[in-house]
């Protein structure tokens, strides 16, 4: 594989993980639930302070889900915080792309239809 192959690759994985709307806008969904997460122990002192991180992981869930079976795994239910935060942002980088596949997918379908006219 060539230099310029394997930029157009990464171009192309980076453009289906970001760069159309439905991506951007479940990232930003994802990104704004662990804002919220991040910022409420500094706002609030309730004792289910710690639980608001559980909408983050629902966001990002089916892929959250195998993160949590090897946090499980691994620390035996006693994983520490880093790994769970960096398996949302994982999870959610994961499902973005999925979802800017089938977006592009969809998107192709709809541009390769021909219209049709009084002519055809």
């Amino acid at each position: 594989m060539t230099k310029s192959t394997i930029t157009t690759r990464m171009r192309t994985l980076t453009r289906l993980t970001v760069a159309n709307r439905a991506s951007a806008a479940y990232l930003a969904l994802v990104g704004g639930a662990m804002a919220v997460a991040a910022a409420e122990p500094l706002f609030g002192a309730g004792p289910d302070a710690s639980l608001i991180w559980v909408w983050p992981a629902l966001f990002t869930f089916p892929a959250f889900g195998f993160v949590a079976w090897l946090g499980e795994a691994g620390w035996g239910g006693d994983a520490p915080a880093w790994f769970f935060v960096g398996g949302i942002v994982l999870s959610a980088l994961v499902q973005s792309l999925a979802l800017g596949a089938v977006w592009r997918t969809l998107r192709g379908r709809r541009g390769n239809r021909r219209h049709l006219t009084t002519a055809s």
